[in-house]
């Protein structure tokens, strides 16, 4: 009995199924014709005899981790990846043999390669005989909550199908069996989420190679049957959600009227009161939100660093957004198919946290912070299996001899899973011990028996790949102004974390980036360079040629700007890859970097220790910017200095100069911006709060897409 599972199974496959180590060591054994003998037996059971005596055996409808061997090992081995690429070898043997005689066999594949599939090609049968009883109700139990799952087909050998549930994902690699699905979390496989991805392909129906992600809220299982098309249930249209709407409008109304420095204590009760709500209806992300926004109104008290003025500008205004947005999306017509539904604007079921399986995280830096009582780092990682970003957040008391004096050197050697914070900044981590939240929050426990960590190299970002990776200044360009609103989205922490410039986090990678200036702007402290890639880094390079670098000097993390400073220079060799937090300002594409990679080492710029000050040109180094811009900047400007002043608390000059705003919108070809700011200081002074939110909201989500 042949296996055609396992000659399905790339090494990419193998690389998710197993690790990449027992991967590269495997097929440079096959290279060397070092393989061991294989028995095919007529159940289906593959057996590989090894030189040192070593038997390992695979059964039918198992994944590589079920198989046995004799080995050592208590786990995962060399000798379970060993026998699917020998397996591999011994049947394309033959083939190679005939090749002349048929043809060319390589020609008669490639059709396949491009050959695009689902697992919706496995039937119920199929199902019901892969999935216990218990397994298929723990995903209906799961399905009933109506998650939002988002699809990609198969193509070829390089495009396994794969499922973004909301918790973890799943990738398919082999069409003939089910068993060698691989899901992220604890159990890894045969679990209920690879159950929920073949129904939620079964019921979106076929699909194309180029088609874009598909969103399909799932419908609870009735047998077979899927539960009726999602515009049918009305998540807005209940008591209790025109309750919490409203308590939300009333909220933000207040927050707008008397500020961010208005005593927490009146706030206190109202978000808790609201929170409780909300999570009653199951809205994860408005719940993520309201979390995040309590946060920066607590910074701003605490005269934090992570405190952003823009940054609570945007977490209101989304607030509010989430909610208009979910309901546009729920008054669609079933026919018109909108790309976003309000189950995923909500984040309904959505919730908890999730054990992960192996798991390999790669830093992608550290964001530092202090206030006056704690001090704390928010580490980024990606993880190169499901090319997503994941945060992992520490918080630590001042102790009181420590309130003033440099921060970040003790920060970095406070511990977190076993390790030195500079440790985990800046290196690989592998771990058994991790889990994680929807929104990308990940904790690792304090097990270093379960964990790794190895240093940041060179080629620590070769796994990454789009959309978080990109090769050039285009496909860069072209993924942020392709992408969704935030209010639209799933919630990131990373957006939080890395939320300098208020950007997406993107990893820009090419062996001939080049720098082609910088300079230190000593009125606003931040360091500016300017980077261009392969022909395109001349020093005449247009500027949307050109990646804008711009890191201001943190208190926490004194020594970032000297590091970046000394990578510039070429201290240790041509740089080769940057991440950051990128955004389009003026349509110049600026990122505040957080890491970088040179041809000798990795960097994790606010985890490096300082070598003293480096020497710079003095300029103003920032983006130019034409007057529109010029002007919305100065708009945003006001209205985040309105939300953290407050309205009430506005001079009648600070008025003055909003109605001076207004006009000079109007004349710069705005004009509903112009009439969103008039409106909203004439329903101030007219007492219509109700109302006022509308404008103050529809007004900052139209200068943010301006800018």
């Amino acid at each position: 009995m042949s296996r055609p599972d396992l000659l399905e199974l790339t090494p990419q496959a193998l690389t998710a199924l197993a690790n990449a180590g027992f991967v590269k060591r495997a097929q440079k054994d096959v290279a060397a014709g070092l393989l061991p003998r294989i028995e095919a037996a007529d159940d289906g059971e593959v057996a590989a005899h090894f030189d040192d005596g070593v038997s390992t055996r695979l059964p039918p409808g198992r994944t590589l981790r079920d198989a046995s061997c004799t080995c050592p090992a208590s786990g995962m081995c060399r000798h379970r990846v060993m026998l699917v690429l020998a397996y591999q070898a011994q049947a394309q043997a033959p083939e190679q043999d005939s090749a002349p005689a048929s043809g060319s066999a390589t020609q008669a594949q490639e059709p396949l390669q491009a050959e695009v599939w689902t697992p919706a090609e496995f039937d119920d049968a199929a199902l019901t005989q892969v999935f216990s009883p218990s397994v298929q109700a723990q995903a209906g139990e799961l399905a009933a909550q109506r998650p939002v799952i988002a699809l990609l087909p198969g193509v070829g050998e390089q495009q396994p199908p794969s499922a973004r549930l909301p918790m973890c994902s799943v990738r398919f690699f082999s069409r003939s069996s089910l068993a060698h699905a691989r899901c992220d979390c604890k159990q890894g496989s045969g679990c209920a989420h690879v159950l929920m991805a073949v129904w939620a392909y079964q019921q979106t129906g076929p699909m194309t190679a180029d088609a874009p992600e598909r969103m399909v809220e799932l419908g609870p299982r009735l047998g077979s049957a899927t539960a009726p098309a999602p515009q049918a249930r009305k998540l807005l249209d209940s008591e209790a959600a025109r309750s919490a709407q409203q308590a939300l409008d009333q909220l933000l109304a207040a927050l707008w009227l008397d500020g961010a420095s208005q005593p927490l204590l009146a706030l206190a009760a109202r978000f808790e009161a609201l929170r409780t709500q909300v999570q009653a209806l199951g809205w994860a992300w408005v719940d993520d939100g309201l979390h995040e926004l309590w946060q920066l109104l607590q910074a701003h008290q605490a005269r934090s660093s992570r405190f952003d003025a823009h940054r609570l500008l945007a977490v209101a205004t989304e607030l509010w957004a989430r909610l208009r947005a979910a309901a546009h999306a729920e008054g669609c017509q079933p026919d018109a198919a909108p790309p976003l539904l309000a189950s995923q604007i909500l984040g309904l079921g959505v919730k908890g946290e999730l054990a992960l399986d192996h798991l390999r995280l790669v830093s992608l830096g550290a964001a530092l912070w202090r206030s006056e009582t704690a001090e704390g780092a928010s580490l980024l990682f990606a993880d190169p299996d499901t090319q997503t970003v994941t945060v992992l957040e520490r918080e630590w008391p001042l102790a009181d001899d420590n309130n003033t004096g440099p921060a970040a050197t003790a920060l970095l050697h406070r511990r977190v899973a076993g390790f030195p914070l500079r440790q985990l900044a800046s290196g690989q981590v592998i771990t058994k011990t991790a889990v994680r939240r929807a929104n990308g929050l990940i904790d690792i426990g304090a097990s270093t028996r379960q964990t790794g960590v190895m240093p940041l190299s060179p080629r620590s970002w070769d796994d990454l790949a789009a959309p978080l990776k990109h090769h050039s200044l285009a496909t860069l360009r072209q993924a942020l102004e392709s992408a969704l609103p935030d209010f639209a989205t799933p919630r990131q922490a990373a957006t939080g974390a890395a939320a300098g410039t208020g950007g997406a986090l993107h990893v820009l990678a090419s062996e001939q980036l080049r720098l082609l200036e910088q300079a230190w702007d000593a009125g606003a402290q931040v360091l500016h360079a300017k980077l261009a890639t392969g022909e395109e880094a001349g020093a005449d390079a247009e500027e949307r040629h050109v990646l804008h670098l711009a890191l201001p000097h943190h208190a926490a993390a004194p020594a970032a700007v000297d590091t970046l400073a000394r990578a510039l220079a070429g201290e240790w060799g041509p740089l080769r890859a940057v991440a950051g937090s990128v955004q389009l300002q003026a349509g110049q594409l600026v990122m505040q970097p957080l890491a970088l990679l040179t041809v000798e080492r990795g960097l994790a710029l606010q985890a490096e220790p300082g070598a003293g000050p480096q020497q710079l040109p003095l300029a103003q180094g920032s983006p130019e910017r034409g007057a529109l811009q010029a002007l919305t900047a100065s708009s945003l400007d006001m209205l985040a200095v309105w939300l953290r002043q407050g309205l009430r608390h506005q001079s009648a000059s600070g008025l003055v100069r909003g109605g001076e705003q207004a006009r000079q919108l109007s004349q710069a070809g705005l004009p509903r911006c112009a009439a969103l700011m008039q409106e909203a200081l004439n329903k101030l002074r007219d007492s219509e709060h109700p109302t006022l939110l509308a404008s103050l909201g529809a007004l900052t989500l139209l200068l943010q897409d301006q800018k």
